[in-house]
């Protein structure tokens, strides 16, 4: 057994008055990963998100040089971590309309750096502006940092920048990577650190689809550090370094300060500037050379056309932190419990499923055993999330409203928005990544933050962006798109759409997505309509389940139904594996109520012209 131990020294405690109360509620008692998932969880809900654009101007209450060169009242300058000289003279210092697109020498102008390089996330929001590591830096530096790790200079030095940091081959200890490296001041290095470790917290569940193997079959080439994980999410020899930088250079005032106005921005916040010991806490990690045990009891839960949820007997180990599920023998999904729901499939159609559990020292366990499954041919719910109002008005009034009634809760890391813009050709922006979970018969608004709805609060809304798909016009093309593939659309490509201040409202009868735009499936209202933005409308599934109710629950032999259901068509009653147990047509004729005294005991689903209600024969 080895144990990575890494101890950190104190850290001086300032005036921090930050996080609001209950903040990072529910991280008492954690450590390791899980606290890094409880962090994630925290500080990626409910967040601002802005256009590249706005950072020009948003370095303005973010990134002023109060500290070094300047003093508190500093309204005009820059601070550039790249090119300030916290012992001695600062060459050069930028204003906020200095920016420049490049440059050939140092001290000509700054633009906008991604301390982790935008090509790791395909230029993808919200990744692309996240205020905590996109900086304003040196236009020369940062072009010479281009897309190499931050590492410590070995004795080959390419260059030397005027305050003293240095791009050279890397001499960080014990790195598998010999390629090239770009090596901050001392006085920087930590807040280095501290925005790597955020990053790794924010960007947790998409870290493995991030670029991560640029040169897998030569670790000496591969200049990008991120290792596919989700928990430790970094090369061995970085996060030591990382964690090395992190101790040598503790949170300073700038980063207290920093930390909080881009708090008031994006709403959320840097956990290692609050809590410097949590680092330690996450990434202080006992190995061992245990393989855990294969994952026993895998078994169908439910079955549907277009999903299955399984369930396993988790594992005791507890250094156990996942697992990996496998699809006929390929990778498709990782849980952090004992259970999944695997979408995406195809209607009778036969699966093979397998599950095998990690550890943190990413050991893999044997696989459980083979359950095969042969999807529905059919059933009642939807085949995948669906836009169902689109809202096109006034200035900055741009929202979607996005409803999941697929049977099942729905990840929505794989899942995009897209536009397609038109300079002198069509082409498309930089698409914003979707995050988190939507359960069934949910459904979720995307907003601009500059949007003044009269009957929406932006707070209220599941994601709040000024990217470039937040700032469609009726002319532009927009899609919802999972993976590569688009699964609905608003408008079509390549021609300039009419779609301009109108609200479009999906009609009640249209359930599933189309990647073909068709106005017939809308109804459309004036400019700015907003009525029941950001609940499913009164003929959608969520709402008419409100309407609805059944009594008795558990119930014996006759199911009574409440609401207007005297002109519904069938009534149809499903197991929890998705088989049709029962089908009535004209169910409610002169009466309210269905006779089940012939049913097992056992839960069920009674479905009413697509709305679903779950109950108990006991």
């Amino acid at each position: 057994m080895k144990k990575y131990l890494f101890i950190l020294s104190a850290f001086p405690i300032f005036s921090l008055a930050q996080a609001p109360a209950e903040y990072y509620s529910g991280t008492e008692d954690l450590s390791g990963y899980a606290l890094k998932t409880k962090l994630h969880n925290i500080i990626s809900t409910k967040t601002f998100n802005y256009h590249y654009d706005d950072l020009k101007t948003l370095y303005g209450q973010t990134d002023l040089d109060k500290y070094y060169d300047y003093g508190a009242d500093n309204t005009t300058y820059l601070l550039d971590i790249y090119s300030n000289n916290p012992t001695g003279t600062t060459a050069y210092h930028y204003t906020l309309n200095n920016i420049i697109g490049s440059a050939n020498a140092e001290g000509l102008g700054w633009n906008r750096e991604h301390m982790m390089p935008q090509s790791s996330f395909n230029n993808a929001y919200p990744m692309y502006s996240d205020l905590f590591f996109v900086i304003p830096t040196d236009a020369r530096i940062n072009q010479l940092r281009s897309n190499y790790p931050y590492g410590k200079a070995g004795s080959t030095v390419y260059y030397n920048f005027t305050n003293g940091s240095k791009q050279a081959l890397n001499g960080t200890p014990n790195a598998t990577y010999t390629g090239r490296v770009y090596e901050p001041v001392d006085e920087f290095k930590g807040d280095v650190a501290r925005s790597l470790l955020y990053f790794a917290v924010r960007y947790e569940g998409k870290l493995g689809n991030f670029n991560f193997t640029t040169n897998a079959n030569d670790p000496t080439k591969d200049q990008n550090p991120l290792d596919g994980s989700e928990e430790k999410a970094y090369e061995n020899w970085y996060i030591a370094m990382l964690l090395d930088w992190h101790q040598q250079d503790p949170v300073s005032q700038r980063e207290i300060d920093r930390n909080n106005s881009v708090f008031n921005i994006q709403k959320n916040r840097n956990p290692f500037v609050d809590h410097p010991e949590w680092v330690s806490t996450i990434w202080n990690q006992t190995s061992n050379n245990v393989v855990p045990a294969a994952p026993s009891s895998l078994l169908l839960a439910r079955n549907s056309a277009y999903f299955v949820n399984l369930t396993w007997q988790a594992n005791s180990e507890s250094d156990v932190i996942g697992y990996r599920i496998y699809q006929d023998n390929v990778l498709v999904a990782t849980s952090k419990t004992n259970s999944v729901s695997i979408d995406h499939l195809t209607p009778g159609t036969s699966y093979n499923f397998t599950v095998k559990a990690y550890d943190n020292s990413y050991l893999e366990s044997p696989q459980s055993n083979t359950l095969n499954v042969t999807t529905l041919a059919t059933d009642v719910f939807a085949r995948d999330l669906q836009i169902v109002k689109y809202l096109e008005g006034t200035g900055n009034n741009k929202a979607f409203e996005i409803a999941n009634r697929t049977g099942h809760a729905i990840d929505l890391e794989k899942y995009k928005l897209g536009i397609q813009l038109k300079i002198s050709n069509y082409f498309f922006g930089e698409p914003t990544e979707l995050e988190g979970k939507i359960e069934d018969n949910q459904s979720f608004v995307v907003i601009n933050p500059n949007a003044n709805f009269s009957c929406f609060d932006v707070s209220n809304a599941k994601f709040v962006s000024n990217a470039p798909a937040l700032t469609f016009t009726g002319a532009n093309y927009v899609e919802l798109s999972y993976k590569s593939t688009t699964i609905d659309a608003v408008g079509s490509k390549g021609v300039d759409n009419t779609n301009a201040n109108k609200s479009l409202y999906r009609n009640a009868n249209v359930i599933n997505p189309t990647s073909t735009f068709d106005s017939a499936e809308w109804t459309a209202y004036a400019s700015d309509y907003c009525l029941n933005l950001g609940t499913l409308v009164v003929n959608d599934v969520k709402n008419k389940i409100n309407e609805i109710s059944i009594y008795p629950n558990p119930v014996a032999d006759v199911l009574n139904i409440n609401g207007d259901v005297g002109k519904v068509k069938s009534a149809k009653i499903y197991d929890l594996s998705g088989k049709l147990i029962k089908n009535i047509n004209d169910p409610f004729i002169n009466k309210k109520s269905i006779n089940v005294s012939s049913l097992f005991p056992n839960t069920y689903i009674l479905n009413i012209d697509g709305r679903s209600i779950k109950f108990i024969k006991r």
